[in-house]
């Protein structure tokens, strides 16, 4: 069905509010997943529809008008009141939720992921999902901008209002170090020194993590490498490049690496992190805590219990919340 000129419709706010918060008609129509001519119409009816030139098209980055500013304060109530009533009404019936939009850090995507889907998909049987996958940051980044429902990230330390918020997991950093190189019986710490450290990058919340911590510690470290690839970083370990600091589940998404790598605790204050299920308050009711539910025994099979049995020292660290 084609919008009709003159109409507000909930698609022409959504694509209204994507273009205001991403600044480009091309990057909106990303995010969309439609194209670029789509959204520039769906903008001109819009416009049409108020009487009013919302956005400075021909700016670059486009921009808010003043009438553009307006509605976007009462676009974001208008596209809150009808994600809530879509809520509400799947909450009714759970099996007449129409669309579910998940994103996941990219260190569950292989393993916990399409198990969660795939029993969400046997409940919400008419439910089309949409999954994203990427950096912690990032989700939390398309939450705020309404481009998800639900992200499952790791925790990034600043509390928000506007969220609510399920503990999943917490695990512990770990060193991992190329086979045999390192004696666990000497100075683990002195060792590492003396090899270069594989960083995960700081441009993450990860890599900026570590790195924070291995400065309240005094403590530092050569490196010649900064990489966004748990893979490429356990590569470079196993060839015996250097060692890195990262989590089991680095680890066990790059499992290939094991026979090549030693896993051992930190040689100085233990570092966690928490990943929980995030989604904005008071928007979908009780689906939130249910597919966290959901997911805490995914996590503890697929995840807690072979990182464990393939590394005991890990027990201590690496819980279900």
């Amino acid at each position: 069905m084609v919008d009709s000129p003159g109409r507000i419709t909930l698609w022409g706010i959504e694509v209204f509010l994507a273009a205001a918060d991403e600044r480009s008609i091309s990057a909106a129509a990303k995010r969309l997943g439609a194209s670029p001519s789509a959204v520039s119409q769906q903008l001109t009816n819009l416009e049409g529809a108020v009487g009013a030139t919302l956005l400075q098209r021909n700016a670059r980055p486009i921009r808010l008008t003043p009438a553009g500013e307006i509605m976007h304060r009462r676009a974001q109530t208008i596209l809150n009141e009808a994600t809530q009533a879509r809520a509400e009404l799947a909450m009714a019936d759970l099996s007449s939720l129409t669309r579910f939009r998940l994103g996941m850090i990219e260190d569950l995507e292989a393993d916990v992921t399409p198990q969660l889907l795939t029993h969400m998909a046997g409940e919400l049987k008419a439910c089309q999902f949409l999954l994203e996958t990427g950096a912690s940051h990032a989700l939390y980044d398309q939450l705020d901008a309404r481009a998800l429902d639900v992200i499952v990230a790791a925790e990034l330390g600043a509390e928000s209002d506007w969220v609510e918020v399920h503990p999943l997991m917490r695990e512990g950093f770990v060193v991992a170090a190329p086979k045999g190189v390192i004696h666990r019986d000497g100075d683990i710490l002195r060792q590492l020194k003396r090899m270069p450290m594989v960083q995960y990058t700081q441009r993450h919340y990860m890599g900026r993590l570590i790195n924070s911590h291995l400065a309240r510690q005094n403590i530092t470290l050569t490196h010649r490498f900064e990489i966004d690839s748990y893979h490429a970083i356990l590569a470079l370990v196993a060839q015996g490049t250097g060692w890195s600091i990262l989590t089991p589940l680095a680890l066990m998404r790059a499992r290939r690496f094991a026979h090549l790598i030693d896993v051992m605790e930190l040689p100085f204050e233990p570092l966690t992190r928490t990943i929980s299920l995030t989604a904005r308050k008071d928007i979908l009711q009780d689906m939130p805590a249910r597919v966290a539910q959901t997911l805490r025994p995914i996590l503890k099979t697929t995840i807690v219990e072979p990182a464990i049995a393939e590394h005991p020292f890990l027990a201590d660290s690496l819980t279900v919340i």
